[in-house]
């Protein structure tokens, strides 16, 4: 059985497995759905059509699967999923989508969301990002895995964020990211690759290099964007590292952030 507060409120309806823990003061909705082993702290408030994962710990005052911040949401039963083992701390909100997208927005799992950040409506993350204190993203963001959003970092709707990119802190992202991109900057600039998180993910020096060869080929050599583009697809046709930057380039619809300094790119190897 459950293990409810006396002072929380769950809503007829609310769909809990034996082993949550709804803690003092919190509120649950009619249509909400949580996983194995996950923990309201306290002054948590879960509404809309949200469903939760296992062993998710979230902190208070934390506000999920409340309305789209749109003004073209109709009022409709959208929805927002969020994994499991993901550590939710104080006062982050998420969105459901809207109905002029697929109706959802939906996070991976094992992902730390620091004090104040936010996923706006119809957002896609992936699994073990990090959003530092207030990070936010604005509606139909797509963010690959092991993403590091640095403290205030903002990325405006639409936007794409490739696995393995860094936003450091008071970045403005406008444009799409390539996956382990180190994006810098007011104006967010793509300043290099981001080593240390290649590094964190068990990449070799030798992966390194080879995808370090491949950005300076990328974004330094002759001829225009698309011929270096078509140059480096062709060269390294058997690389997954770089096949992954070449093939998110190529599936994008909108801008790309750009304006690479090579000096930082050198100093980052």
């Amino acid at each position: 059985m459950a293990k409810i507060d006396p002072s929380a409120r769950v809503a007829d309806g609310a769909r809990l497995t034996d082993d949550v823990e709804i803690g003092p003061f919190c509120t649950v909705g009619p249509h909400v759905e949580i996983g194995a082993g996950t923990r309201l702290i306290s002054h948590v408030a879960i509404t809309g059509h949200t469903t939760l994962g296992e062993r998710n710990v979230i902190h208070p005052f934390a506000s999920l699967g409340t309305p789209p911040q749109s003004t073209h949401y109709r009022g409709g039963p959208t929805r927002l999923v969020v994994g499991s083992d993901n550590d939710i701390r104080e006062g982050v909100t998420m969105n459901t989508g809207t109905e002029d997208d697929q109706g959802l927005t939906r996070v991976g799992s094992g992902c730390f969301f620091m004090v104040g950040s936010h996923v706006g409506h119809d957002c896609i993350v992936g699994d073990k990002v990090t959003f530092a204190n207030n990070a936010v993203l604005g509606g139909h963001v797509q963010v690959g895995s092991n993403v590091v959003f640095g403290g205030q970092a903002a990325v405006r709707q639409f936007v794409r964020i490739g696995d393995g990119a860094m936003i450091v802190g008071l970045s403005g992202v406008r444009a799409d990211v390539i996956p382990f991109g180190l994006v810098h900057g007011q104006s967010a600039e793509l300043i290099g690759l981001n080593v240390v998180g290649m590094k964190r993910r068990g990449l070799t020096k030798a992966d390194i290099h080879r995808v370090h060869r491949g950005f300076e080929a990328l974004f330094f050599g002759d001829g225009t964007f698309r011929e270096r583009l078509d140059v480096v697809a062709a060269e390294y046709a058997d690389d997954p590292l770089i096949g992954q930057i070449v093939a998110f380039i190529r599936g994008g619809t909108r801008a790309l952030t750009m304006g690479v300094r090579r000096a930082a790119l050198r100093g980052a190897s």
